[in-house]
């Protein structure tokens, strides 16, 4: 029984207890809410006041920075003030600067009025004794004005008649240059690259001699040796007159060439008897035969020509013992070879048989001596039977317009054998002729007045001529350069043109001593 009052009294009390704690905390709690409150509200308040103060900070702060920029807007203010009224300053200057010089060019343009009323007087005055010299010039002359004008002018048309067709021809030609302008371009650029020597051979050769006595044993007892030496080399030999010295005669270059040989070999051996002369005209007639293989390998070699048969290779040969026109035929063919080459080249065409046909060209002059024909038909023929390529037969073939070039080719050969054939030099003239036209030439310019010297240059193709300064004027060289070209046309015959040119100049001399 007390047991279980004892637990019922502790039930109740603990349930006292229990319910005493909830109201005690309860309490608490409320007190530390209110106290939170309280200080919530302290907080709060407090930043408030921060607030109030940052704002009036911030307040304070941008009525500095408003004052400070004010200042700053004042001060930049006054500067554009004082720039401004320094431009205006200085434009009012310039008004002013403006003003005086319009002021000045009207004081000109016034002076300038009355000097243009007085030219005006002065040209009335020149005017008027102008037409008085003029009545007095046609009472002097008997002639009116339009009558001395007509006869000046028929005077003139009478002087420039000639020079009018020569201008003519010379605008034509220039036409004609200017259509022709590549082509021309080209041989010239060949010709450039290709200076050839030319020679000038005869129908003569001359064997010197170590002394006059060696004339005698050359003729030989009763003429026996010189006889035996005519008759196996078919040649003439001269003996006259002429100190140390034989000429051998002859129209065929090998027989004269054999003969000078055999001569030559004779006088250094020293014994002269005809089986000797025999025997020196064999041995000269095989080295012949090997100069004449070594020359036509030579000519292939230089032209850059391969595969040509051994028997044409002799044939060129030969051709270095043949002239034409006194120009050496076989320098003649090398020349028209690289001539024809670099055409070729420049025009895109085939050089190979440029040069091939260039070369053989004038092959049948080694034979033409021997043969029938002329030199082209007998080159054609010895072409086609060493079986010789068509294109450089055709070309040999129309070289001289036999027949019609097939080829661009063979049109070069014709040009390049032309340019080779008729340049200054290339082959010769009479020397008589050439002499007689250079002195012809001479006194046609020392005939005119006021020529103090006349040299005849570049082989008859100018006249240089020196004129005297003091009585010939630079505007009268013009006139007498057209008299003289005109005097040459009129009195001369010559291949080409012939340059007139006058020189005039003034020398001081003067020595410091």
């Amino acid at each position: 029984m007390n047991l279980i009052i004892n637990i019922a009294v502790f039930l109740i009390s603990a349930i006292i207890f229990l319910f005493v704690g909830i109201i005690v905390r309860k309490k608490i709690a409320e007190s530390k809410m209110q106290g939170a409150e309280n200080e919530a509200k302290r907080i709060v308040e407090l930043a408030k006041k921060d607030a109030e103060n940052i704002k009036k900070e911030e307040i304070f702060k941008a009525k500095e920075e408003i004052i400070n920029t004010r200042k700053e807007l004042d001060l930049e203010i006054k500067e554009r003030r004082g720039e401004v009224q320094a431009q205006e300053k200085r434009i009012i200057q310039k008004e002013e600067n403006v003003e005086k010089r319009i002021s000045i060019l009207e004081n000109k343009e016034q002076q300038l009025s009355s000097k243009r009323k007085d030219l005006e007087n002065k040209e009335v005055e020149i005017q008027r004794l102008y037409d008085n010299e003029i009545e007095e010039l046609q009472r002097i002359a008997g002639l009116t004005v339009e009558e001395a004008k007509s006869q000046l002018l028929d005077e003139v048309e009478r002087q420039i008649t000639s020079e009018k067709a020569a201008l003519v021809k010379e605008l034509e030609g220039k036409a004609k240059e200017t259509a022709q302008k590549n082509a021309k371009e080209v041989i010239s650029y060949a010709i450039q690259k290709c200076a050839a020597d030319h020679t000038s051979e005869t129908t003569v050769s001359i064997v010197p001699l170590p002394n006059d006595e060696m004339k005698g044993r050359i003729i030989g007892r009763e003429g026996r040796n010189i006889k035996t030496l005519e008759i196996l080399t078919g040649i003439d030999l001269i003996i006259d007159d002429t100190p140390e010295a034989v000429v051998i005669s002859g129209f065929d270059p090998l027989r004269r060439e054999i003969a000078r040989m055999s001569l030559e070999k004779l006088i250094n051996d020293g014994r002269i008897h005809p089986a000797k002369i025999e025997e020196m005209v064999e041995k000269s007639k095989e080295e012949l035969q090997a100069i004449i293989k070594e020359e036509g390998e030579r000519a292939a070699m230089e032209a850059g020509v391969i595969g040509l048969h051994p028997d044409i290779i002799v044939l060129l040969g030969k051709l270095k013992y043949r002239t034409s026109y006194g120009q050496n035929v076989l320098n003649h063919s090398l020349e028209v070879s690289n001539l024809a080459r670099i055409m070729a080249e420049e025009l895109g065409l085939d050089p190979k048989i440029a040069r091939r046909a260039g070369l053989l060209h004038d092959i049948g002059k080694a034979l033409d001596y021997d043969m029938e024909g002329t030199h082209v038909e007998i080159g054609v023929e010895i072409l086609k039977k060493y079986k010789e390529n068509d294109m450089v037969i055709n070309a040999v073939q129309a070289h001289h317009e036999d027949v019609e070039a097939k080829t661009l080719e063979a049109v070069l050969i014709q040009a390049a054998d032309a340019i080779s054939a008729s340049r200054p030099g290339a082959r010769r003239e009479t020397l008589e002729a050439y002499i007689k036209r250079l002195e012809s030439l001479e006194n046609i310019a020392d005939s005119f007045e006021g020529v103090d010297k006349s040299f005849a240059i570049q082989a008859g193709r100018e006249i240089r001529i020196i004129v005297k300064p003091e009585k010939i004027s630079d505007e009268k060289m013009v006139l007498m350069a057209r008299d003289i070209a005109q005097k040459v046309e009129n009195e001369m015959e010559y291949p080409g043109q012939i340059k007139v040119n006058l020189i005039r100049e003034t020398r001081t001399i003067d020595y410091a001593k």
